[in-house]
């Protein structure tokens, strides 16, 4: 009895926990989604309530129709960089991770530690160096700038690797005495076991690549607005001594939604790539 009562305890104070952390969590969402739909003078008399006195879509429509503020446009590009930036991260990564669980050479458990280091060094003092190589490259102020650096991600190479190195062994051994080679071994071994690993690490890859914003604030600096990523676009509402709080907001709900519906989709693939992969 006095077990099972510990163990009731325990269950309802992590509810608690996670009720509150929820809370936190969602309250700012449902403010800027009823700020959203405010008027000006509402969001001036009534700036706290989550409730508009008045609904209007007078900001979302003003938001489409405005040609100074393209918000398809920018969620377009957005689009654009961050799926060809996921294919291409899924690639790098998944032969990197295979190069490193699978296959056997000298130096490769060091060498992986040692490419892992590089994850405790602040991305901002990479920035000077990348910034030079996309000059040298003619890259500056173009989408590859957007896309290329960001191929060398290690933690996607890291998650995969875990992933790779839970796969049982035997299964090589039985590939191998079928006659599969290394690339045979990756392709009708590896790439079927893994669908929910690289499902979690495209996720992230997407994710990081949609929400960037300094990077790309840097690299297309100078550039058209309709060449802006979503985040530069977004940023650019708001205004040095006014801002349109109902503006900003619409737009950035726009920008939420679409990673929403595809964690709401696809949460329990999330869920069961992330527990395969040794990632607590």
């Amino acid at each position: 009895m006095g077990l099972e009562k510990n163990l009731k305890r325990r269950r309802y104070i992590a509810f608690v926990i996670l009720l509150v952390i929820c809370i936190l969590w969602v309250l700012p969402i449902l403010w800027s989604l009823g700020t959203s739909f405010k008027t000006d003078i509402d969001v001036a008399t009534n700036p706290i309530s989550l409730i508009p006195s008045e609904w209007t879509l007078e900001k979302y429509i003003e938001l489409f129709n405005n040609p100074d503020t393209p918000v398809l446009r920018w969620m377009s590009n957005s689009l654009i960089i961050a799926s060809i930036n996921t294919l291409l991260t899924l690639i790098v990564a998944s032969f990197s991770a295979y190069a490193f669980s699978v296959l056997k050479w000298r130096g490769r458990d060091r060498i992986f530690w040692f490419v892992l280091s590089t994850m405790m060094i602040p991305s901002v003092i990479n920035l000077v160096p990348l910034i030079s190589m996309m000059i040298t490259f003619g890259w500056f102020s173009t989408w590859w700038a957007l896309i290329i650096p960001g191929l060398g991600g290690v933690y996607s190479v890291f998650l995969l690797r875990q992933f790779f190195l839970g796969i049982p062994k035997e299964l090589f051994d039985s590939g191998r005495i079928d006659g599969l080679g290394p690339w045979g071994l990756f392709r009708h071994v590896v790439l079927p076991l893994s669908k929910s690993a690289l499902f979690v690490t495209g996720l992230f890859a997407f994710m990081g690549s949609w929400n960037d914003y300094l990077w790309p604030l840097i690299i297309m600096s100078g550039e058209v607005t309709e060449m802006q990523t979503l985040p530069v676009g977004l940023a650019s509402l708001i205004g040095t001594s006014n801002t349109d709080y109902g503006l900003t907001l619409a737009a950035a709900i726009l920008s939420i939604i679409p990673v929403i519906i595809v964690y709401a989709f696809t949460q329990e693939k999330i869920i069961e790539g992330v527990s395969r992969t040794g990632i607590k």
